[in-house]
């Protein structure tokens, strides 16, 4: 118990060694001496993070995919640096990918769409008649050579 106590008092003080001194414990199979509250808190904000991370990089590509091919007053100017931008966070999501984490974003594409058409018309002063739908399949997202005709 007084592990335990010792934890909860070290993850107030400095979550990092929090961390190392947990990992130890896990190595070792001390289940018992873990502190399970803040170690459930932690591995449930991990997911989290790293479902905000996918879809904040899908995000970026469903932006910089609508900005590429129905802005066509910035296209001349900006069509090097959208194809940069997609490919770069293509090759960002790609490698961050997992099953579940593809699962999750293919359950959100709706509402992501939604948050990156409102960030495009603002960005474009509503001047650019943007699809409502997501024009995308979730596979054309995540093809690194994917571009939509202009």
């Amino acid at each position: 118990m007084t592990v335990t106590i010792n934890l909860q008092q070290l993850y107030n003080a400095d979550d990092y060694q929090w961390l190392l001194a947990t990992i130890d414990l896990l190595k070792q199979n001390r289940f018992d001496e873990l502190d399970l509250g803040n170690l459930i808190e932690e591995l449930e904000d991990l997911g989290n993070e790293r479902k905000n991370a996918v879809e904040s990089l899908l995000q970026q590509i469903i932006r910089h995919l609508l900005l590429y091919q129905y802005w066509q007053n910035e296209i001349d100017r900006n069509s090097g640096h959208w194809q940069a931008e997609i490919y770069g966070f293509r090759d960002q999501l790609n490698a961050k990918i997992t099953t579940n984490l593809r699962n999750h974003l293919i359950e959100q594409r709706l509402k992501i769409y939604a948050r990156a058409l409102g960030y495009v018309q603002r960005k474009t002063n509503y001047q650019v008649d943007f699809p409502t739908e997501c024009p995308y399949s979730f596979e054309q997202l995540l093809d690194i050579n994917y571009l939509p005709t202009k």
